[in-house]
């Protein structure tokens, strides 16, 4: 019986019946007919059923990848596409799959109880996943986007959090209700916040990092007005910054953090207009701001690997070190 599992179709554009043909359809298959070892590096061939099922990650491995099926697509690694999103790389995905196997016993956390995911199912599509810098450095909160439908983690928070994670940094990664997504932030910064002396992090001077709707998330979660609010907490402090990725939030209040904005040129779906007038705003008030337009960039191009924008991050770095 033929199953996704057992069962896949490729078609060359322009190939042709012919011995290249065969060869390179060979070299290609034999990864599917051979997959690796148990324990060995997963590969860009590497099914991503196979990934998520994985037994090292016990009952969250599904959630590595968007809960709603519908806004991905692909068989493998190197195929995954995701909705509103562009310049996925496939070496990172994979990079960022051997990463979550090599620490699978410590890098997912639960921020909601069994108690209140039992009065609450839905809480069971939550999680942080914990990229470890070095012990007693700040965190980022990195929030992928989605248009609030999915999360667009292996392409828009997961690369960001690994990212920072080498640069020293503790990155935790959000898996977020799409329909409670500003709750299920403010529960995160407060595990963290409430946990930092047993996960081996500072809990001053924090940043919030988000793409298009996680952008938002970042941006309102900033505000220490909302922050006081959504966590029904006064002592946990500020965020020391906001990083913040193709959006057109607009809203600007005194109470709003340092706020560094990057966006294409080209994005459709955010105007870099927008964005720059809010920073702005921002800067008019008298708090910290950094904005960049990429010439050409469509939304959501996560590292910006290969473009224009690739570096990004570490200016990002620069300006959350300078207000920290």
């Amino acid at each position: 019986m033929f199953t996704p599992h057992n069962f896949s179709y490729h078609q060359r554009e322009g190939g042709q019946h012919d011995y290249n043909s065969v060869v390179e359809f060979v070299y290609n298959a034999l990864p599917f007919f051979f997959p690796p070892e148990a324990g060995q590096s997963f590969t860009r061939t590497t099914r991503i059923s196979d990934v998520m099922n994985d037994p090292a990650f016990g009952n969250w491995g599904r959630l590595i990848f968007p809960v709603d099926e519908g806004y991905w697509s692909g068989e493998t690694l190197e195929q995954l596409r995701l909705v509103w999103y562009n310049y996925i790389d496939p070496d990172k995905t994979v990079e960022i799959c051997n990463y979550l196997k090599a620490h699978a016993g410590s890098v997912f956390l639960d921020i909601y109880t069994e108690a209140e995911k039992q009065d609450d199912p839905q809480k069971r599509n939550t999680g942080l996943f914990f990229f470890r810098g070095n012990p007693g450095a700040p965190f980022a909160v990195c929030n992928a986007g989605g248009a609030f439908a999915y999360v667009g983690a292996m392409h828009d928070s997961f690369p960001h959090a690994l990212e920072l994670s080498k640069l020293g940094y503790n990155a935790f990664a959000l898996i977020y209700r799409p329909d409670y997504a500003y709750e299920d932030l403010a529960r995160a910064i407060t595990y963290i916040y409430d946990h930092a002396d047993e996960l081996g992090v500072s809990a001053s001077g924090y940043s919030l990092w988000g793409g298009s709707a996680g952008a938002r998330m970042a941006a309102v979660l900033g505000n220490e007005d909302y922050l006081q609010e959504l966590t029904g907490r006064t002592d946990i402090p500020q965020a020391s910054a906001v990083i913040m990725q193709y959006t057109g939030y607009s809203m600007v209040s005194s109470q709003d953090a340092a706020t560094y904005a990057c966006v294409g040129t080209n994005d459709g779906i955010a105007s870099w207009r927008t964005m720059q007038r809010r920073l702005q705003g921002l800067s008019g008030i008298g708090i910290p701001t950094e904005f960049h337009a990429y010439n050409g960039l469509p939304h959501g191009f996560g590292l910006g690997t290969g473009t224009v924008a690739e570096g990004w991050l570490t200016d990002a770095v620069r300006f959350w070190e300078e207000n920290r």
